[in-house]
């Protein structure tokens, strides 16, 4: 044998003498730490427990999966997949079908019909051929804030049709066909109530009559129609006044959509009680009081709003001739375009130029008294003959004629004499005589006594503190159809 091959064999039993020893001193180390029973001869004991130990194991393994798969198979799944069958797509757009595109828009303050017509997207040219059908201008230009106007504006963006209220009645849809307009009149079902509302004033006269049920548009009446001429609301009315009103609610589909027609109102303040009861004179609606006496003064002192008086009735130097003449009425100095109001009902007597009054109108009022109203800038919708009502528009300030600027020249006449207008004593307003002083009171006796039984209710304990809440409560009078 080589050299090289002896060396390879030492080498070899070298390493195989080297694992015996491991393998000697690890079964030395399993042996000491080992319980007695693998460490010795087996005897009969140590099988049977192995035997059992083996059974159960055995069970273990058979049983378990099965047990496990019967709880997931009881328990519901996460999510499922149900494959349903869907209609075919539409290939176009939804054209012609009425109605399947309305955009309604409600009239906030300040809009006009332009702005309605522009938010919509409808073409000017297109809104002037609207207010070119019969009866559509007189409606659509005159919408209040809070009505409502529709478009029907399909897919192409083109006006179909415009829907509005023509009255709380009836609603007009109009249906552009081509060059044509085809109009159709919707009749919508009104019930009219009569109800009581009373309050007591506690932070201001607006919240409170809220509380009580009443809508902005009666509380108006109430203090600008109603009390105006005998109660200064900006300065008189006090914590603890109390008002009571009968009104008649119109209910349309659910909603109260009018409340400004009152029938009787009462207002206690600075302990006085003011009364006013809704009654028709003529074909005219007007206010009287529990005597009968209309509410509405003859005469308003200041025929012209938010103006300052600049001079006054009497002697003075004229401004442009620079001599002493009288000055047969009052100056107020306003911007040009400030407009002039009627002071009273009255049959217009003139209205043209007249030397230095320039653009000038005296109105009659009968019984003998005029009034004339200089230096305008122009006139109201008014002609010579024509009747106007208090408070009708009959011109604008300005300052044509013998005038350094703009101001309204007022005089007041009582059988061609003149009278200062700040200080005259107006004549009373003729009251109801006769048969309609009759029907009056027979019409307003109701109204009083639901407003005593209500105030009676609530203010039942009077020396008590009236209650901070107000309340509302439905008349004896039954719900009726408006149209009957």
């Amino acid at each position: 044998m080589s050299q090289p091959d002896h060396g390879h064999a030492r080498k070899r039993r070298f390493q195989e003498r080297l694992h015996l020893l491991h393998d000697t001193a690890l079964h030395r180390k399993l042996k000491h730490h080992l319980p007695a029973a693998f460490n010795e001869r087996w005897t009969r004991r140590h099988w049977i427990h192995a035997s059992l130990f083996a059974t159960i194991g055995a069970l273990a393994a058979t049983i378990v999966p099965g047990f496990s798969n019967a709880i997931d198979s009881s328990l519901p799944s996460a999510h499922s997949t149900l494959a349903l069958p869907l209609p075919p797509l539409a290939l176009g757009p939804r054209s012609g079908t009425p109605g399947d595109s309305w955009q309604i828009l409600r009239v906030e303050p300040g809009q006009t019909l332009s702005t309605l017509f522009e938010t919509a997207g409808v073409p000017a040219t297109v809104m002037h051929r609207v207010l070119e059908h019969p009866g559509a201008r007189e409606v659509l230009t005159k919408l209040r804030p809070g009505a409502e106007i529709a478009f029907d504006l399909p897919v192409d963006g083109q006006l179909r049709a415009l829907r509005f209220d023509r009255d709380p009645s009836h609603r007009v849809e109009l249906s552009l066909q081509g060059d044509r307009i085809r109009e159709q009149v919707l009749e919508r079902a009104t019930t009219t109530r009569t109800v009581v509302a009373s309050g007591e004033i506690r932070s201001s006269l607006y919240a409170s009559a809220v509380k009580a049920g009443l809508t902005p548009s009666a509380i108006n009446t109430m203090t600008d129609e109603i009390f105006k001429y005998d109660i200064d609301f900006s300065r008189e009315v006090q914590p603890g006044d109390r008002f009571s009103v009968v009104m008649d609610e119109t209910w349309r589909e659910g909603e109260r959509i009018d409340t400004s027609k009152i029938l009787a109102a009462t207002f206690s303040t600075g302990g006085k009680t003011y009364t006013g009861f809704r009654f028709e004179r003529g074909g005219k609606a007007e206010y009287y009081d529990l005597n009968g006496r209309p509410l509405k003064k003859s005469f308003i002192r200041m025929p012209i709003p938010f103006a300052r008086l600049s001079s006054s009735f009497g002697s003075r130097r004229h401004p442009i001739l620079g001599t002493m003449r009288m000055h047969k009425g009052v100056d107020y100095a306003a911007r040009t375009g400030t407009p002039i109001m009627a002071a009273g009902d009255a049959r217009v007597q003139f209205a043209g130029t007249q030397r230095g009054y320039g653009n000038v109108v005296i109105l009659d009022h009968g019984r003998g008294y005029t009034t004339l109203y200089g230096h305008m800038s122009r006139f109201g919708n008014i002609r010579t003959g024509q009747r106007v009502n208090q408070g009708t528009v009959i011109g604008y300030v300005g300052s044509t004629g013998m005038a350094t600027g703009p101001h309204l020249h007022y005089e007041f006449r009582v059988n061609g004499q003149h009278r200062n207008p700040l200080s005259v004593t107006m004549p009373p307003p003729e009251p109801l005589k006769g048969a309609e002083l009759a029907a009056f009171r027979a019409q307003t006796s109701p109204a009083m006594a639901r407003i005593r039984g209500m105030e009676a209710l609530i203010y039942a304990d009077a020396g008590k503190e009236a209650p901070a809440a107000t309340s509302t409560a439905a008349a004896a009078t039954p719900a009726r159809d408006s149209n009957g």
